[in-house]
């Protein structure tokens, strides 16, 4: 019998050292600009003009994604938690207003992570299987996991409808905070959808992260004529 195809697709050294120092360096930089909200601070790019590093990285990895038709563009934001204290529960990626207005239930096509870090333990589980209200962290009744660890500039993709959690700095699902502290697990995620997702703005639209933002192109100046 033939295996399994994985659950999830792993690209390390996903962008060029350069690029990704530069980012990381940027990205860091925030400090902890919003970092209480970081996972309610997303923003939608439609595949254009760049106007921030951010959008400068997903058109570079596009090419990554199996993705070339109906791409509507990417929703991105950044995951940011300490892996002794996991602030996010096994769930499925959606349109998140929508759903909670009552309408239908929409994934992205794809939803993708870019590593930022190596923490301790933090590994991203990703399976078939739903969430499940009755278990810790609403883990799925299942063993059957695809994981892939944090590393610096490893880029991963899955189908996003997929349920998917972050395991704690043991690598086990999360139950409680742990004692003591960790480094923060640092990612960036971006989901590609078919269609905009329901009130995301753009990054121009919004008003954080303004360090991530592109500098203006210099308008030439004319040069003065000789008599």
């Amino acid at each position: 019998m033939p295996p399994l195809a994985p659950l999830v697709h792993i690209h390390d050294h996903a962008l060029p050292d350069a690029d990704f120092s530069r980012l990381w360096r940027k990205v860091r930089a925030l400090g902890t600009e919003r970092l209480r909200q970081t996972y309610q601070t997303t923003f939608w790019f439609e595949l254009g003009e760049p106007t921030n590093v951010i959008e400068q990285v997903i058109l570079a990895l596009r090419p990554r994604v199996p993705l070339r038709r109906g791409l509507a563009g990417v929703e991105w934001w950044f995951s940011r938690m300490r892996t002794t204290d996991v602030q996010v529960d096994f769930h499925q990626d959606r349109d998140e207003k929508l759903a909670l207005r009552g309408g239908p239930l929409m994934h992205p096509r794809f939803t993708s992570l870019l590593f930022m870090n190596s923490v301790r333990g933090g590994a991203l589980a990703v399976t078939k299987a739903l969430p499940c209200e009755d278990n810790p962290s609403l883990a799925p009744n299942t063993d059957a996991f695809d994981l892939a660890a944090p590393r610096p500039n490893r880029f991963v993709y899955f189908k996003g409808d997929l349920t998917h959690g972050v395991l704690d700095a043991d690598n086990q699902i999360p139950t409680g905070k742990l004692p003591g502290s960790s480094r923060l697990r640092v990612t960036l995620v971006m989901n590609w959808w078919s269609q905009r997702p329901t009130d995301i703005p753009t990054f121009s639209e919004s008003k954080v992260y303004r360090s991530l933002a592109l500098a203006a192109p210099r308008r030439p100046t004319s040069a003065g004529r000789r008599r």
